[in-house]
């Protein structure tokens, strides 16, 4: 009844609703009831455990202040590198083409050859080719660079061979562009001054201009307005083609509007898009949308094209000089080779020391020939190329970090400016005075110099003001760089048109080929749309999204692309601490959630990282035996435990004493099912799961997640393919351990990955070992190295091959696709499958993505902390299983390479090289191990190699006997013992290796292997400065080698037929008849065992069984017996009568008070809610005196004796009853889900009955599955030993030399006076070398990728960074209200916090050494005595400031209080803010309530009897609270009983105690 008046009401009230509705789910609670226990006045006093930040929280203190000092450099360098490279590369293009010009003079120097003289210099043939061949080299070396990437991802990945009509469109516009540059750089701009050549490359946006005008569509804001403005901006780039044809009276220049032209039309691409209302750009931009997976393939040829086209170019143009082009080549080798230029003198101009036209100057026939600095071309040509290359990287970076508009957009804009004003200073400084670049600058080259320098004539006579317009120009039709709206760490392709940039005009080039968002922004009045759109199914929300990659269906709808994310955790046997840190973890994320939901609510802003959040907890082996009968089950100590937690964890987290709301329980057939609203009011939902009614471990687990996720809760939506489809794709798992750490921003950072790359299948976090003790310490530094440089290099060049289950993210559309879901659920029948599948079943899941193509990130700034095993035995048997499921994983990937080379873009060949070398490392690894030791043994105790060899074999001997004949805990004991030992001789390993190496000298292999991989490890712990301690333990991991990869090695192969889990494992309840069945066969077995004994012959010998007439004994040490006859049992009997007969009295009695008084016996029972208390209707039971009862020995005290309940176990099983899991409501799952749950176990997940016959058969192939393992491995080891070992003995007749290192001898013989030398080489045998440079191979690849990785990870960290308003760039200049936009989320978790929520805080009102005084202690022990107890929300205490926030009350506001205080402009803007959602609320209640308002504001504020009114009347003047504070408007929180102020607060739900089962909201209907 409760739960259905609950419904009916909610129903009823949907339409105002201002409830915040479950992301996920549209169930709210009904109430219940709770006991809340008194406290006495004496014993209010209260203990706080100690506070301890957990490693996720530590992280993230030391990690915010840092990022921020980063992100502010990355501001100002970036900046700076972007305008200086620019200004650098731009200058040096200019200073190459002043010296093309044919016959050039220029004034020369005359330091050195007279200062009473003047000289002129022209530049001879060779010189004008160098710099022709310096031009072609800066136009080249980009489009090089476009070919190795091309031909990189043709070969790599993939790229589809594009149709004729598009490369022929892109053959054309790329020719007709490379033409364009070919007549720039070689006919115009050698005949103007190189001020107007920087001025005229303003002028080359012409196309685009045009196109952009043709593609603005009636959907652009302003429309009209920015037509006239892009009309102006085409009008001024028109006037660059006639200013300077004019002025100057040059007929060459008149090619500069064809130039102009051809040039621009190489970013034709970014300015048309589908939307346009003409044809042919409509048709344009489909073709572009079609180019972006065709590009890679063209750009093969058209690079090369590019560069060919260009080069004829240049021939022409010497050719129309009336040179033979042939001289470009014969005159290559002179002109980069010494020659002389030619310096002549001339008669020097009356009254000036200028000489004002080099033309028409008198020679006075005097020559002199000075060295030519031929490699100033060569100089010029590497700072051009460096510098427009730091120009492109630096300004790629500033986009994918999100800092486009200070560091790229306005530096960009700046380059020519600045170029302009640097060469009119220099060329003026230059005409003063022709030494004053003596000796920096070849005194026969500078700039072509413009005549005038007087500023008032420039402007004048040369037209300059004419360049601010085409500047002006330039900046409209780029003014899309300044708004970008890419997504952080966007990939080239997203941010670019054309793979790489235009070395020669860089600024123009990476302005104009930038991509233009063709999306409109998503303002916050057009939330209100979208939640018309999207109904009442969920939240109405939106993210930004700037994958323009192609147009959406019409079906599918903006709600569908929401970030959903499931948390689903694995439990099985977890302490409570680790709970604590998961818990904590889920209910940091349902804060985070709840401040992003509430921002977008209240403060109508948009937040492109809104997400959608439910909790999903598989708990296995939920279920024991029930203490009072073996027929029924109730919930294991961990599911209590669980149940215990979550008020604490909640309370840590909120920093204020809060209780949860109790679970909503939930009767299933794989069990139940708990269900908790979290504070922040997302679900968390426990599955207990029955081993004997579904499959237990944790593959099925996944299973069981995976199909009800995505197949019922996704699949069997009624909506339409499409829509499902983009849900899909926009739906993550994130699995999780039950004792995972993070924070809400590791999971952010996962999803950019996921939105950076839509066929990343997976992505994993950063894991951090957590835990005490030496096997931790050596954990810490292993996970280190690991992620450090194998995840980071399997990132770089090719794929992650496990994505570990306790931190990931996995795409919901991966792991729905072919041979992924359907292949995981493949029930293990072979002995492989076991090793394959059970034992690692993450990493199989990912190898399932990676041969579907899919790819598997690993993002090292999202932190995780776990708890690992502390022990040897525990982490021996962990890596048990990881070690052949390993191996077995990546034989499956590398035996099926080439399919998965061929389906997969990130698999390549060198990757599969790289993982075989690995492979073939591991296999041969306890081989190099045994050899290492056998060499060090040699070094260190000076014994001979066949001592050491036979040394170093015993021990290996023993435990590989010991591990194949005993138990395992015998074979861990031994593993110990040689695990200590070989610590200690790893201590004489380092100082024998340590003398060798005095002896073989620091250029030794050796020598060269040890430097470089501590060295490479210092370097990655310096890199990761978080992580730096990680390689302090370093000494415990050199110490542990032997164990690890020799013993470890050893014992997991020779187990490989072992499959438990090794970990975890806790003794189970078991049942009467299972005890008393063991105590049978114990008794059995020590009978056996005494008749096998020495006295078992004697008669007397078997026990207690007998006595005798005579008896005497001494200590107990032995008891003789005379006249032995048995021993009666009359006492034994007796006794069993006397209990029997009081049962039955007991019985009679409790059968008689029954009918007495019925309703006695049901006093001492909590019914519990839901269908257990009402499915019988008369409370009356009547039960024949003879009926046996067979639950007499339950502990309970109540109810004993009535005749057990027959139970259903999906209406009222015994479990749903356990008072420990508190008093929350029951309820039952929908029909579609309990068909659902019922289907999916009868196929995929019955438990398996066990059979043993096939159980021996399992057995049996798994020894056969290890015995041919070990064989393969011991012979394959034995082998290398054998060669390697042989190779050694015999290294004098079968060497390598060594170059490095040699020793020279020198002997003098005193006999003779002679001087002998000798070279002493160091000699290795041929494998070892082999060896040691595999290794080092592996090391320098591991390296590198770990360092272009680092660089990723900050660019990351740095894109997800967001300054405070105050550290912001001033150049933005933000309103209050864009403050509020932007820092809405840190606002929102300010407000809703339910810690000090009437100024007071718990426990910290004295924190600082001088506040000890101002506690207060009283008060708060009076609040913790009040029998009230809060159960937080924080969208109420969110509500409560918001409502109550006046930015006239002074700075820190009473709502907002100390802790709390804004800046009165922020305050204002949220008033401001408040006022409009307020206007919105009010007029969309006008339209959709009417007349059946049940709430109606007006109504409640003046109908004294409540009564719904027939119309509203007005709703004008209506305050804030008028509209969203109960009980005036909106709706009560259904699951939350909530006491934030005092007793008459309007937002406070009080329970009342259940009668008759019914549900009453005191003061609320």
């Amino acid at each position: 009844m409760a739960t259905s008046g609950g419904k009916s009401r909610r129903e009823e009230t949907s339409d105002n609703s201002d409830d915040e509705l479950l992301p996920l789910a549209n169930d709210t609670y009904g109430g219940s009831q709770r006991t809340v226990h008194e406290t006495k006045g004496w014993d209010v006093f209260r203990e706080f455990p100690p506070k301890q930040d957990s490693g996720s929280m530590e992280t993230q203190k030391c990690l915010d202040f840092t990022v921020r000092i980063l992100k502010v450099l990355a501001y100002t360098i970036t900046f700076i590198v972007v305008l200086g490279s620019g200004v650098i590369a731009k200058g040096t293009v200019l200073f190459m083409t002043s010296q093309l010009k044919k016959d050039k003079r220029l004034a020369y120097c005359n330091k050195n050859l007279g200062r009473d003289k003047q000289f002129i210099v022209s530049l001879p043939d060779e010189e004008r080719v160098a710099w022709m061949w310096a031009v072609l080299a800066a136009f080249a070396i980009p489009e090089i660079g476009t070919l190795i990437r091309s031909v990189r991802i043709c070969f790599f990945k993939s790229s589809k061979t594009p149709t004729s009509i598009q490369f022929i469109v892109i053959f054309i516009a790329e020719s007709l562009h490379t033409i364009g540059m070919g007549l720039l750089f070689f006919v115009i701009l050698p005949e103007l001054d190189v001020v107007k050549g920087a001025m005229i490359t303003n002028c080359l946006c012409i196309v685009p201009a045009i196109l952009g005008l043709l593609s603005r569509n009636s959907r652009d804001s302003k429309r009209f307005v920015k037509v006239i403005v892009d009309m102006a901006a085409i009008v001024a780039q028109v006037t660059g083609f006639i200013v300077w044809p004019l002025l100057e009276n040059k007929p060459v220049l008149w090619l500069i509007p064809i130039s102009s032209l051809c040039i621009s039309l190489g970013w034709w691409e970014n300015y048309v898009t589908r939307q346009s209302p003409i044809g042919i750009i409509k048709s344009l931009g489909r073709l572009k949308e079609e180019l972006n997976h065709t590009r890679y393939y063209t750009y093969r040829f058209m690079s090369i094209w590019k560069i060919l086209v260009f080069l004829m170019c240049i021939l022409l143009a010497i050719w129309m000089e009336g040179d033979d082009p042939a001289m470009f080549f014969q005159l290559f080798n002179p002109g980069f080779g010494p020659h002389n230029i030619v310096v002549e003198e001339v008669q020097i101009q009356l009254g000036s020391t200028v000489i004002p036209d080099l033309a028409n100057a008198t020679l006075t026939g005097d020559s002199v020939e000075v060295a030519a600095v031929y490699k100033s071309a060569f100089y010029v040509l590497l700072i051009q190329v460096f510098a427009a290359y730091f120009c492109y990287i630096f300004g790629k970076f500033a986009c994918k970090i999100l800092i486009q508009g200070f560091s790229y957009a306005f530096p960009i804009n700046l380059v020519i400016p600045l170029v302009v004003n640097f060469l009119i200073a220099a060329c003026g400084l230059r005409n003063g005075d022709t030494c004053i670049f003596h000796g920096t600058v070849p005194d026969y080259l500078f700039f072509e110099s413009p005549s005038v320098f007087s500023l008032s004539d420039f402007i004048s006579r040369q037209m300059a003001w004419i360049w601010l317009l085409w500047l002006l120009s330039q900046t409209w039709i780029t003014i899309h760089i300044w708004t970008p709206k890419a997504e952080r760490l966007a990939s080239t392709e997203k941010l670019f048109i054309l793979p790489m940039y235009n070395g020669l005009l860089i600024d123009q080039s990476m302005a104009l080929n930038r991509k233009r968002d063709d999306h409109k922004d998503v303002k916050t009045e057009d939330l209100a749309e979208i939640e018309k759109e999207k109904g009442d199914e969920y939240y109405e929300t939106i993210s930004v999204h700037t994958d323009n990659t192609g147009s959406s269906p019409k079906t599918i709808k903006s709600s569908d692309q929401i970030t959903r994310i499931y948390s689903c955790a694995t439990m099985w046997h977890e302490t409570k601490d680790e709970m604590m840190e998961f818990l904590k973890s889920i209910l940091r994320l349902d804060e985070d959630q709840c401040a992003r939901r509430v921002a977008q609510k209240y403060l109508r802003v948009v937040d492109p990282d809104y997400y959608e959040f439910e909790t999903h907890i598989f708990l296995d082996d939920a279920f024991e035996i029930s203490d009072h009968s073996d027929d029924d089950s109730q919930v294991n100590r961990f599911v209590k435990l669980l149940v215990d937690t979550i008020d604490e964890a909640a309370s840590e987290v909120h920093q204020t004493i809060i209780r949860v709301r109790p679970p909503k329980r939930y009767p299933a057939p794989y069990g139940g099912r708990l269900s908790w609203v979290l504070p922040g009011k997302t679900k968390m939902i426990c599955h207990l799961k029955d081993k004997a009614k579904i499959r237990h471990r944790k593959r099925w687990s996944q299973v069981m997640y995976m199909y009800y996720l995505l197949g019922h809760r996704l699949m069997e939506l009624p909506i339409s393919v499409d829509r499902k489809e983009v849900m899909a794709e926009n739906t993550y798992l994130l699995t999780l351990d039950g004792d995972i750490d993070f924070q809400p921003p590791a999971v952010r950072l996962l999803i950019d990955l996921m939105k950076k790359n839509k066929n990343l299948g997976a992505a994993c976090g950063r894991i951090h070992p957590v835990g005490s003790g030496p096997m931790v310490w050596y954990q810490m530094f292993e996970y280190a190295i690991g992620h450090w440089l194998q995840k980071a290099t399997e990132h770089m060049i090719g794929c992650v091959l496990c994505s570990p289950g306790c931190f990931s993210l996995f795409r919901g559309k991966a792991l729905m696709d072919d041979n992924v879901m359907k292949k995981y659920t493949l029930r293990s029948d072979e002995a492989r499958h076991y090793v394959q599948y059970d034992q690692g079943e993450d990493r199989w899941l990912c190898t399932l993505l990676l041969q579907r193509g899919y790819r598997v990130e690993y993002s090292a700034a999202s932190d995780a902390y776990t708890h690992c095993p502390e022990g040897f035995n525990e982490f021996y048997n962990q890596r048990r299983r990881w070690v052949p499921s390993t191996l077995a994983n990546i034989m499956d990937l590398l035996v099926d390479y080439k399919h998965t080379i061929k389906i997969n873009d990130n698999i390549s060949t060198p990757y599969i090289a790289y993982q075989m070398m690995l492979m073939g490392g591991t296999i041969l690894g306890p081989g190099t191990i045994f050899l290492m030791l056998v060499g060090a043994f040699v070094a260190a105790f000076r014994i001979d190699n066949w001592t050491s060899f036979e040394y170093n074999l015993y021990p290996i001997a023993i435990f590989m006997f010991v591990c194949f004949t005993m138990k395992s805990e015998y074979q861990l004991l031994v593993a110990q013992i040689l695990s200590t030992a070989y610590a200690m001789i790893m201590m004489a390993v380092i100082v024998g290796t340590a003398l060798q190496l005095g002896e073989d000298g620091i250029g030794s292999p050796s020598a060269i292997f040890l430097i470089s991989l501590s060295s490479s490890f210092f370097i990655a712990a310096c890199l990761h400065p978080q992580e730096f301690w990680c390689i302090v333990p370093g000494i415990i991991y050199l110490l542990s080698i032997p164990s690890m990869y020799l013993l470890l090695i050893l014992y997991s192969v020779i187990n490989l037929n072992v499959v438990s889990w090794g970990t975890r494992e806790v003794q189970t309840k078991k049942t009467k008849k299972e005890i008393e069945q063991e105590k049978k066969d114990a008794e059995d077995a020590k009978k056996k065992a005494k008749q096998k004994s020495l006295l078992g012959f004697l008669p007397g010998a078997n026990g207690d069984e007998e006595e005798g007439s005579i008896e005497f004994s001494f200590a107990g040490l032995f008891k003789c017996l005379l006249c032995t006859h048995p021993k009666g049992n009359e006492e034994k009997v007796q006794l069993m009568h006397i209990s029997s007969t009081l049962e039955n009295l007991e019985k009679k009695l409790e059968n008689v008070e029954r009918i007495v008084d019925p309703h006695g016996q049901l006093r001492g029972r909590k019914l519990s809610i839901g269908m257990r208390g009402s499915t019988n209707g008369d409370p009356l039971v009547t039960v024949a005196e003879g009926e046996e009862e067979h639950d007499s020995d339950s502990e309970t005290d109540t109810m004993s004796t009535v005749p057990r309940e027959k139970r259903d176990d999906l209406i009222n099983p015994y479990w749903i009853e356990d008072p420990e899991l508190k008093k929350g409501e029951v309820d039952f799952l929908s029909q579609s889900e309990l068909s659902f749950w019922k289907e999916l176990i009868d196929k995929y997940l019955y438990p398996i009955d066990a059979n043993k016959e096939e159980q021996a058969r399992i057995a049996r192939d798994l020894i056969e599955l290890r015995n041919k393992s070990v064989f393969a491995f011991v012979m394959f080891n034995a082998l290398f030993i054998l060669i390697v070992f042989l190779l050694q003995l015999n290294k004098d007749q079968l060497h390598v030399i060594w170059p490095l290192g040699v020793k020279t001898n020198i002997t003098y013989i005193e006999e003779t006076g002679e001087v002998l030398i000798s070279k002493e080489y160091l000699q290795l045998e041929p494998i070892g070398l082999v060896f040691v440079f595999f290794f080092a191979l592996i090391l320098i690849i591991q390296f590198s990728a770990m360092l272009f990785h680092r660089f990723g990870t900050i660019s990351h960290i740095l894109a997800s960074t967001e300054l405070n308003w105050f550290c912001a760039k001033k150049s933005e200049d933000l309103s209050q209200d864009a403050l509020l936009d932007k820092n809405a989320i840190a606002i929102v978790k300010d407000l809703q916090k339910l810690n000090g929520l009437d100024d007071e805080y718990d426990n910290d009102s004295g924190s600082g050494p001088q506040n000890v005084g101002r506690r207060k202690t009283i008060h708060n022990l009076e609040k913790a005595r009040q029998k009230k107890r809060n159960i937080g929300t924080l969208d109420v205490a969110f509500k409560k400031r918001f409502f109550n926030m006046n930015a006239n009350d002074g700075p820190g506001t009473p709502v907002l209080n100390r802790k709390m205080t804004l800046r009165r402009e922020t305050l204002k803007a949220l008033e401001t803010r408040r006022n409009s959602v307020m206007a919105e609320r009010r007029k969309s209640q006008m339209q959709t309530l009417g007349a059946n308002n049940e709430y109606g504001v007006t109504g409640m504020l003046n109908n004294n009897h409540g009564v719904a009114p027939r119309h509203r009347t007005s709703t004008a003047n209506i305050s804030v609270k008028d509209v969203f504070a109960e009980p005036n408007g909106g709706m009560v929180n259904r699951g939350y009983e909530t006491s934030l102020g005092d007793e008459d607060d309007s937002n406070s739900i009080r329970l009342q105690p259940r009668q008759n089962h019914q549900v009453s909201f005191q003061g609320r209907f």
